[in-house]
């Protein structure tokens, strides 16, 4: 019995040891989270008594140097310099009262793409070769006789209709903004004649869906070449004549008024093509110095497709007016202008048209060349 008792004893104390244990140790877990609640509490009220500038200060040290360093130097407000030095991706909006508005994820990623596309777009000028004037030109000899009907001063007019062409339509008296050059393809898959280096795989009668060795690698090139001179260029890629021709004029319609609308003030409009002629043969090109370019060709619409388009004299103004200046520069550079009555989506805009860059005939590089004097053409004309 005495030996029981012993036992008994022992075994309460190692329990009453184990029970000491932890209740020291729940006390111990709540006097450190009454201490971490304390203290969270604490934090909280500094940052709400704080302002937005000391919350940066908080997370962003650089910041804090920064404001420190800058405060007696800077008379505005030092979280706008702060978000402009450390926070580049984030636009910030200054209200007339100071305070701040950050921009929500959507405008900040918005704003990282204009940048980057800025930045690639600056570096590719950088590497452009402008054309260069006071070289002697030469139109080559073809075997389509170059036709026409109209002249304004050395400008050439082949007038398909009926419209009379007086000296008030033909005057170039045309204002146009600047501010934007929208480029785009109805015939988006119209390509050349393979030559060497441009070798490619035909998805078509001269027509690829390969946009490397396409007209739209011609409005690439226009693109970068105008985008030197300091113009924003809007180059839409998007197929309209794939999978199907049929609707081509629609679906670029469709393309074209949407990015209008996001981009307004915008009045050349540009559906850069390829002569339809499905001839090897036909290679329209004039020498330009030591180099041979693809000769060009405006195609002005009038007012007899189903959308009326009454003010087709704008679009004609502006082809004369780019002309004009061309054969001033590189005189046969462009073939007589086209004046027809279908409209082609030209009443989108008062300096809308078509231009079509040689025919298939032509080799992708020769075409590659004329952007670059074009380019410089629409830059002398637009000043």
């Amino acid at each position: 019995m005495v030996n029981m008792a012993v036992i008994s004893l022992k075994d309460m104390i190692k329990y009453l040891v184990k029970i000491t244990i932890v209740i020291s140790i729940v006390i111990g877990i709540t006097r450190y989270f009454s201490v971490a609640k304390d203290e969270i509490q604490k934090q909280a009220e500094h940052i709400q008594s704080s302002t937005l500038l000391s919350c940066l200060d908080t997370a962003i040290p650089t910041i804090s140097a920064i404001n420190r360093e800058q405060k007696e130097e800077q008379t505005h407000n030092p979280v706008l310099l702060a978000l402009d030095t450390q926070l580049g991706m984030i636009a910030s909006l200054q209200t007339e009262d100071n305070t701040i508005h950050l921009a929500s994820q959507e405008e900040i990623i918005g704003q990282a793409i204009t940048e980057k596309t800025q930045k690639e777009d600056q570096q590719n000028a950088e590497n452009v070769t402008q054309a260069t004037t006071g070289l002697k030109t030469e139109v080559q000899k073809t075997n389509v006789p170059e036709r026409y009907s109209s002249q304004y001063h050395g400008v050439k007019i082949r007038n398909e209709t009926q419209y009379k062409l007086t000296q008030e339509i033909l005057t170039p008296d045309i204002k146009v903004n600047k501010n934007n050059i929208l480029i785009f393809h109805t015939h988006t898959c119209e390509s050349y004649t393979a030559s060497g280096g441009y070798e490619y795989k035909q998805t078509g009668n001269f027509r690829t869906t390969d946009k490397n060795y396409s007209v739209v690698r011609v409005g690439r090139e226009l693109d970068k070449q105008l985008t030197s001179y300091g113009y924003h260029v809007i180059h839409n890629e998007t197929y309209h004549d794939y999978p199907s021709y049929t609707g081509s004029y629609s679906n670029s319609l469709k393309t074209v008024t949407k990015l209008l609308a996001e981009n307004k003030n915008t009045d050349i409009v540009i559906d850069l093509h390829r002569d339809a002629i499905g001839d090897t043969t036909y290679a329209p090109t004039v020498k330009i110095g030591d180099e041979y370019a693809a000769q060009l060709m405006f195609v002005i619409g009038g007012n007899g497709s189903t959308i009326k388009h009454e003010t087709w004299a704008q679009n004609l103004k502006f082809a004369v007016k780019i002309q004009e200046k061309a054969n001033e520069l590189y005189p046969g550079l462009f073939k007589p202008i086209i004046l027809r009555y279908s409209g082609y989506n030209q009443h989108v805009s008062k300096a809308a048209t078509i231009i079509e860059v040689g025919s298939t005939g032509n080799t992708l590089d020769q075409c590659l060349n004329s952007m670059k004097y074009l380019a410089k053409v629409m830059d002398e004309a637009l000043k």
